[in-house]
């Protein structure tokens, strides 16, 4: 085997390391909400209106960076996105108004997405010169820097360690690990440029159908990430710790599935993967809303969690692969519309809860899970 055949297990090691820094920087955030909260004197309703933020900011980035990526490759794209991230992330705990963390938080989700459209990427390349799937092992670097990220920052503002003392000591530690992994990321030259179609087209019947199953599986998440709590406290009557225990199960059965991801790919096939995990979630879930009961909830989260990890991985890798789509606007789309479905997801289930109820609210999950399952046969499509 040639040295250009050749796995290059820098290039991947360096990549999942990126992947880590993107979900840590984002978990330390995260515990530091509520102290911005307090220290600016939010109310809920406008904590929530400056935290729409992030995703807003991603929505206008990820494009833009898909274009680039296409053009200039995924390594100057991810260099230049992932120090821009980690300059930006003290921005929101040292503001000093909420104009100011409005506009810290957009700046926070442009970085953040235009890494995570370049990053995945870069997978993608990754991932082209192994003989078998890898990007599930990438997504769960990402989830297991967000565990890290939250669990240390946790540790931290226990020990009374100032909301900008500890995301500037975190953003100077992981652009050190920055530093040194982008160096490895394949460069331009083995990446595909301008042969997979032109920047902007108009997408085909396979995109868009990869693009509705990430507004599914991500719809599910963001209703998992506001609802769980809510639903165990205020249906299932339990106390605040198990209520937290939720989104925990969830957010571990997540990272465990992604763990496992590439091996169960090899097994199943990436289309029985996608249409298997969409059938756990959905009815994991739907069996915990109609059985009830606080234990059975909190193990039909944890099912969705493991359930989508595997989902939206094996999405990015098919998206590469539509035929007359330039891969990097192909991530970018299926990218941002899955961005739309986190973002709409926790007000649709609330709306949709005034209505039949939050347990009937959740049904939607249940609902995008047999969705993905029924769909999952275009992945297999060139």
């Amino acid at each position: 085997m040639s040295q250009d055949s050749a796995p290059p297990w820098s290039a991947r090691l360096a990549t999942a390391a990126i992947f880590f820094v993107n979900g840590a920087g984002t978990g330390g955030w995260v515990v530091r909400i509520p102290e911005v909260q307090q220290h600016l004197g939010l109310s809920t309703g406008t904590l929530g209106l400056m935290l729409l933020g992030v995703p807003l900011g991603a929505l206008v980035s990820m494009p833009l960076a898909g274009v680039l990526v296409n053009r200039h490759g995924s390594k100057p794209v991810s260099l230049i996105s992932a120090f821009a991230f980690l300059a930006v992330l003290p921005l929101p705990v040292l503001a000093p108004a909420p104009g100011w963390l409005g506009l810290a938080l957009v700046l926070m989700g442009a970085t953040s997405g235009a890494l995570d459209l370049a990053m995945n990427a870069q997978a993608v390349t990754v991932e082209a010169r192994f003989s078998r799937p890898i990007m599930s092992s990438f997504h769960a670097l990402f989830s297991l820097g967000g565990l890290a990220g939250s669990g240390v920052g946790g540790l931290l503002a226990h020990a009374g360690v100032s909301p900008p003392v500890h995301l500037s000591g975190a953003a100077v530690t992981l652009a050190g690990v920055a530093l040194v992994s982008l160096p490895r990321f394949l460069p331009p030259t083995f990446e595909t440029l301008g042969t997979g179609g032109p920047a902007f087209a108009l997408p085909s019947r396979s995109l868009l159908v990869l693009g509705v199953m990430a507004f599914c599986v991500l719809m599910g998440e963001g209703a998992m990430a506001d609802w769980t709590a809510v639903y165990l406290r205020q249906v299932m009557h339990a106390d605040p710790g198990l209520a937290a225990a939720g989104y925990s199960a969830f957010s571990l059965a997540m990272a465990a599935g992604r763990l496992a991801g590439d091996s169960l790919a090899i097994r199943l096939g990436q289309v029985g993967l996608v249409r298997v995990g969409g059938l756990v979630a959905a009815l994991g879930l739907g069996s915990a809303l109609v059985l009830g009961g606080v234990g059975l909830s909190i193990t039909g989260f944890g099912l969705v969690g493991a359930g989508l990890s595997i989902i939206f991985p094996n999405l990015v890798s098919a998206a590469a692969k539509v035929k007359d789509q330039a891969p990097g606007t192909a991530i970018a789309a299926i990218s941002t519309v899955g961005y739309t479905g986190f973002m709409a997801g926790p007000p649709i289930i609330g709306f949709a809860a005034e209505f039949l109820t939050l347990r009937g609210a959740l049904g939607l999950v249940v609902l995008s899970g047999l969705i993905i399952a029924t769909l999952a046969g275009v992945i297999r499509r060139p």
